[in-house]
């Protein structure tokens, strides 16, 4: 019996199904598709790593927040804005991530484990890199103390959970980050 998952199999299978296909005149070199193979195989490189962009090109906005829901609607949010999103569950692992790349755009949680967002976005200030990003907390406190404490660390501005893309659409655009 013959393997139907042989490799040496693979092409004789799928042969006659490659018939409506182009194929090279005698003579020509193939065209490289160097381009599109390497855009995925570096996006599928930056999956495995952890930095989950999900688009190519255009201005990144990262994502720090405990919650794998939040940071998924904060995501749908943010690419639907144009941003290419990367994701971090904390604020050490968002401050990594804006060492190695620094993003245009920061929405942050306050409440999070192992390194805050106040400890974060102080952190991130101290950072010297080329791009200052716009830092926006993203978070459930909203007492007027609260909100003067994000400011103080660095936040350009605050906005209280839950939120929708109308409101984070208004305040990027406020901020001149949109």
């Amino acid at each position: 019996m013959v393997d139907p998952l042989a490799p040496q199999d693979f092409d004789d299978r799928h042969a006659s199904n490659d018939q409506s296909e182009d194929r090279q005149p005698a003579g020509s070199s193939p065209a490289p598709e160097a381009t599109g193979t390497d855009a995925i195989v570096r996006q599928a490189k930056a999956r495995r790593a952890g930095h989950a962009a999900e688009t190519v090109g255009g201005k990144t906005c990262l994502i720090v927040d405990d919650s794998r829901v939040v940071r998924k609607i904060s995501k749908k949010i943010a690419m639907g804005l144009g941003y290419r999103v990367i994701e971090a569950e904390n604020g050490e692992e968002g401050l990594a991530r804006c060492k190695q790349d620094m993003p245009d755009l920061v929405l942050t949680d306050w409440e999070m484990p192992v390194m805050s967002g106040i400890e974060f976005v102080s952190a991130l200030r101290a950072v010297r890199a080329a791009k200052v990003p716009t830092v926006v907390f993203c978070t459930q406190k909203g007492e007027v103390t609260d909100i003067h404490r994000g400011i103080d660390a660095g936040a350009d501005d605050y906005i209280v959970k839950p939120f929708d893309e109308d409101a984070l659409r208004a305040k990027l655009s406020q901020l001149g980050a949109q």
